[in-house]
């Protein structure tokens, strides 16, 4: 699953250093719209995810991921042939397209096979693999355009594609028994969004994943303009870019030490609390005109490690009640998230103004908004653990 994780990864970080080169080879003549290569990405990866969910839920995991890989690999192969940057922009969609359904799909997966605190823990496992990739992505791209033009940079992808979807092909089993497949009817899809949008707890938490996303993508952004534009790196950009990828992977790493003991919610929450109180003195010092790069790099690792505790439970605590509608409910979560996270992304760097304080606002007014959603998920109440019912199945795992 993190293998299958990292073609996301790889679809949007190892693009990071050529975005300048594509934006003089297309004639781009606005900076920030170097970004929409970015965006277009996500928003197929987003949009689609909710046809996807009621057709894994029918026909089962294994199928729609390996149509979507290959959909993915095609497309990434495909885009050093674009003629224009909206051809490439377009290539970009369809990639993100076949990414839809490899995302609904391998989530479904995991909570097929576990749930609570298990799948917080086992997901965190898999995040802390995934995060991998974007420490090594930019880094890996800057190495391919030192050696090829940009159009490499997609080969490259293409063959990550084609590596995981023949690995997936030869080890990855069917995980939805017959018996558990849900009919592709109008009457079982829309029974099927009403247990997702209807469940209180986990629609809210569903909401607190676009935001925490969003920030992430508010950085992926503008860290080319911030690392380069502000503060000069140059070629030393991967390693700076770094810092937000290694904190991630250490907080997922703890967290699926931590959740077991301590619990999803007081994870979630208390990294939450303490994020805003970090944003805040790092929004308020930017505006103050004090943001070194020591700075800048310190309160980002603790901003992040922070986001990376949250992050690793809430999509597990929206999935919990919906084991029922897995697909569907990791299609409609996917979407808000991607979607929704994208267009948070794509604002933040349209706002971009040449310092880091709109990226630290951002962050600050983001770390509230989920804490709002938290405090509407649990009614008014953080940091109390969860007492499941009894009578609920747990699904071990396999």
């Amino acid at each position: 699953m993190a293998g299958l994780g990292c073609i996301n990864a790889a679809a949007i970080d190892v693009m990071l250093p050529a975005l300048p080169t594509m934006g003089d080879f297309f004639g781009v003549a606005n900076p920030n719209d170097r970004s929409l290569v970015l965006t277009s990405f996500l928003l197929g990866l987003g949009l689609p995810q909710l046809v996807f969910g009621p057709i894994v839920d029918r026909f089962g995991r294994r199928r729609p991921l390996l149509i979507g890989i290959t959909l993915y690999a095609m497309a990434a192969l495909l885009a050093p042939l674009a003629p224009t940057f909206g051809t490439l922009l377009a290539l970009r969609f369809t990639q993100g397209l076949g990414s839809a359904a490899v995302s609904v799909a391998s989530q479904s997966t995991v909570r097929d096979l576990y749930s609570g605190r298990a799948m917080a823990q086992i997901m965190s496992m898999i995040m802390s693999v995934f995060m991998i990739v974007p420490i090594i992505a930019p880094n890996v791209g800057q190495v391919i355009l030192l050696t090829a033009p940009w159009q490499g940079i997609f080969f490259f992808m293409g063959l990550v594609g084609i590596t995981f979807g023949t690995w997936a092909y030869l080890r990855l089993d069917e995980t939805l028994t017959a018996e558990n497949r849900r009919p592709l009817t109008v009457q079982s899809v829309t029974r099927g969004f009403g247990l997702v949008v209807g469940n209180r707890m986990a629609l809210f938490y569903g909401l607190a994943g676009i935001f925490l996303f969003g920030a992430v993508l508010g950085f992926v952004n503008t860290a080319q303009q911030i690392y380069v534009g502000i503060y000069g790196l140059g070629a030393l950009f991967p390693i700076a870019f770094a810092v937000g990828p290694i904190a991630f992977a250490v907080s997922f790493l703890l967290n699926s030490r931590l959740v077991g003991r301590l619990g999803m919610r007081r994870l979630a929450h208390g990294a939450m609390l303490s994020y805003v109180i970090i944003t805040a003195l790092w929004a308020a010092l930017s505006a103050a005109g004090f943001m070194p790069l020591w700075a800048f790099l310190l309160f980002l690792a603790g901003a992040t490690l922070m986001q990376g505790f949250a992050w690793g439970n809430v999509g597990s605590l929206s999935m919990e009640p919906l084991g029922e509608v897995a697909g569907t409910a990791a299609a409609v979560f996917g979407t808000f998230s991607t979607v929704g996270a994208a267009i948070i992304g794509y604002a933040v760097a349209q706002a971009f103004n040449g310092t880091t304080t709109t990226l630290a606002a951002a962050y600050f007014v983001l770390g509230l908004l989920v804490i709002a959603c938290f405090l509407i998920a649990e009614r008014g109440r953080l940091l109390q653990p969860h007492t499941p019912d009894a009578s609920a199945p747990s699904i071990a795992p396999i």
